[in-house]
């Protein structure tokens, strides 16, 4: 006879350990706070050791738990896979796709209804990652990652994933129209004295685009923020000039809500690839949703 933890705290406990905090876990599963931690607290007390400790102000997941929420997460999705081939042959596919959250906000989702259009019965959910915290869990059906830097010697981290490139991408100086109206630029020496913004996820984009654009480094004041999605904001907002990724701002562009002034000038960067565990199921949805990836990059659309 199987003794086996509690299944719903399980449930509980593997969203929690993807989702990185009990407050996200609530978020996603409609639960309370108190509910999740009282969920976890009970697989802690079957197994009689903490799955989670507080680091600061967070509470995360020790090593031996987030290598358990990744065996449950595979064993939940060989679970929903044979419920689906047993009782459920015309249920909807869902699809767990892990992103970056800016190619999530500006590229995947303003494309998404162009694949449900051709995929109905599939229902494609979206979680998103920073780039601080872009680790790879259990969870989801496919990865949307950024290709590396690898240094000489170093090892590819996703040896237990089929990697597919399906964007390459390239970093420009963007501006809101307000900003430009109100101090036009018409060579980049024109940047002078200006506010750049950045973040603390892509520290050397500005270095690298003024390095191309031939400026000195320190060429005005800078602004910095936690997140790029945030100094993505504030550039559209006009607080000052910013460097982002084409085409993954193609919409910003073509709407008017930025407007990139030296479109000649642009710095390569790392493409995105799609992330598949090579044990994960390949079913037809999953398969699909990857050519459909590819299909739109190399469209331009």
């Amino acid at each position: 006879m199987r003794r086996l933890p509690p299944l719903h705290a399980l449930r509980v406990f593997e969203v929690a350990a993807r989702a990185g905090s009990h407050a996200a876990a609530a978020a996603e599963l409609g639960l309370t706070h108190g509910a999740v931690s009282r969920q976890v607290a009970a697989l802690e007390a079957w197994f009689g050791q903490r799955l989670f400790v507080r680091v600061g102000r967070n509470v995360v997941p020790t090593p031996a738990a987030r290598a358990f929420a990744e065996a449950v997460s595979l064993t939940f999705d060989r679970l929903d896979a044979a419920a689906e081939i047993c009782g459920r042959p015309l249920a909807p596919r869902t699809l767990r796709v892990s992103t970056p959250t800016t190619f999530a906000m500006r590229w995947l989702i303003p494309r998404l209804d162009r694949f449900h259009a051709a995929r109905p019965e599939a229902e494609v959910v979206v979680t998103t990652t920073t780039t601080l915290h872009n680790a790879l869990r259990g969870g989801f059906d496919l990865a949307v990652r950024r290709e590396p830097r690898l240094g000489a010697g170093a090892h590819h981290p996703w040896g237990a994933y089929r990697a597919v490139p399906f964007l390459a991408e390239a970093n420009t100086l963007v501006a809101s129209p307000s900003l430009l109206a109100a101090r036009p630029l018409r060579a980049p020496s024109d940047l002078a004295g200006g506010t750049l913004l950045t973040s603390e996820t892509r520290p050397g984009d500005w270095g690298d685009w003024l390095a191309a654009a031939g400026l000195p480094l320190e060429l005005g004041p800078r602004r910095t923020f936690d997140h790029y999605f945030v100094a993505l904001q504030a550039t559209a907002d006009g607080l000052g000039y910013g460097v982002g990724p084409l085409p993954v701002l193609s919409g910003d562009l073509a709407a008017g809500r930025l407007v990139a002034p030296f479109p000649e000038i642009v710095v390569p960067r790392p493409g995105y690839v799609a992330l598949v565990p090579n044990d994960a199921d390949k079913t037809p949805t999953l398969t699909a949703f990857i050519d459909w990836l590819v299909a739109t990059s190399a469209s331009g659309a």
